[in-house]
């Protein structure tokens, strides 16, 4: 088996379970790929960093590689998820972070993800990605996102204006602080807490909820993710921000903007035992009211 590993950055109490992680992989003859920043943090001890291989961008991932193990929260995982791009390498998240819904393996359960990934025991989920077009070309060779494409003000600005389409037909315009177009997969994120619905990941929808927006009767609408949906923003501000999950750039109000569902999916790894709904459970603590 041959298994890359990536983390944008832990800390040093962390070497122990990293070094756990290495010794079960390489018990079972695995070939592991480091990113290059993890390998320069920690010092490994033993023949371990005599047989680890750096890796330092998207274009030293091959296909052969079974899958990418990424270690921290949710943030890391849609890191990893621009690394993988179009290469069908699936993901598992461990969870080195805080809340982890996409990352939903904790440390305790290393050996267990071990044992389901050399035996092949584990689920793959296929989940959408929403592509960003614009006339400016945003966000080079990366334009997609797993979890939501957002237009927001910048820093103290007023509020903008978002005159949203779908399919070319006008939807509403929304007077915010921003506006967030979420993937099923996105909606337990930046959607849920601007007190958006939770879809299910395979419910292939698209959901749009506005931020802090000025009139009480806008709520989220839930759309199917066939429509390709476009944007024309005003505003007293020249500027706003524009993002993908974490990734962000600051444009011009006149430029065009439209997003649709991505030609392709990345695909989750998971146990068998992580499913959606005991995800939700677990991290939303539901079924713990005293009452039941």
């Amino acid at each position: 088996m041959k298994v890359a590993i990536y983390s944008r950055g832990l800390d040093f109490e962390q070497e122990n379970p990293i070094q756990l992680l290495l010794e079960e992989l390489m018990r079972h003859e695995t070939s592991i790929l480091i990113f290059h920043q993890l390998l320069d943090q920690f010092s490994f001890t033993g023949p371990i960093q005599e047989k680890l291989k750096p890796f330092y961008n998207s274009d030293d991932l091959s296909n052969d590689i079974d899958i990418l193990i990424s270690l921290g929260g949710d943030g890391t995982m849609l890191d990893a998820v621009t690394l993988v791009k179009q290469k069908n390498i699936p993901i598992l998240g461990i969870n080195f972070g805080r809340l982890g819904f996409l990352a939903s393996i904790s440390r305790n359960e290393l050996s267990l993800a071990v044992d389901a990934l050399i035996n092949r025991t584990f689920h793959i989920e296929k989940r959408t990605l929403i592509h960003l077009d614009s006339n400016e070309g945003l966000f080079g060779d990366i334009p997609f996102a797993l979890n939501e494409f957002a237009i927001h003000k910048r820093d103290i600005s007023p509020m903008v204006k978002i005159h949203t389409y779908l399919n070319g037909e006008f939807l509403n315009t929304y007077w915010a602080d921003g506006l967030i177009v979420s993937t099923p997969t996105g909606s337990t994120g930046y959607n849920m807490s601007c007190n958006g619905p939770i879809v299910f990941p395979e419910s292939s929808s698209f959901v749009i909820t506005p931020v802090a927006p000025h009139n009480l009767n806008v709520r989220s609408i839930v759309v199917p993710d066939s429509n390709v949906i476009s944007f024309e923003v005003e505003g007293r501000a020249d500027q706003f921000i524009c993002a993908l999950d974490a990734r962000r750039e600051i444009v011009n109000k006149t430029i065009q903007l439209a997003v649709r569902k991505e030609n392709f999916y990345v695909n989750l790894a998971r146990l068998n035992e992580n499913n959606f709904l005991s995800t939700l459970r677990t991290k939303l603590t539901w079924g713990l009211d005293k009452r039941n």
